[in-house]
């Protein structure tokens, strides 16, 4: 469990400054980070990270596969951690 949360922690601050950097990059009219590693950091458990840092950086808020699809994303992932939380409680290991 504590190396979940370690990669939980890492996966969304990690998340949450690149969205900080590719909107300086924006900004700059620099190289910025393709929208697919964006999303797949946000797929892979920093979906809190990448919400969190749309709202903070004003970063891709108007882009419908951003704006929906990284709440939503966000919140399967909440749901399947209650879920797994639950069956854990009922000792059921997985």
């Amino acid at each position: 469990m504590q190396a979940f949360l370690a990669y939980m922690m890492i996966v969304n601050a990690g998340t949450y400054w690149l969205y900080g950097v590719d909107k300086k990059r924006a900004k700059r009219k620099e190289r910025r980070i393709p929208e697919r590693v964006l999303i797949m950091l946000a797929i892979a458990g920093g979906s809190l990270g990448a919400y969190i840092g749309m709202g903070v950086f004003h970063h891709k808020t108007r882009k419908p596969r951003f704006s929906v699809g990284i709440p939503l994303i966000l919140l399967v992932q909440i749901f399947l951690l209650v879920y797994f939380l639950y069956l854990r409680q009922n000792g059921i290991e997985f």
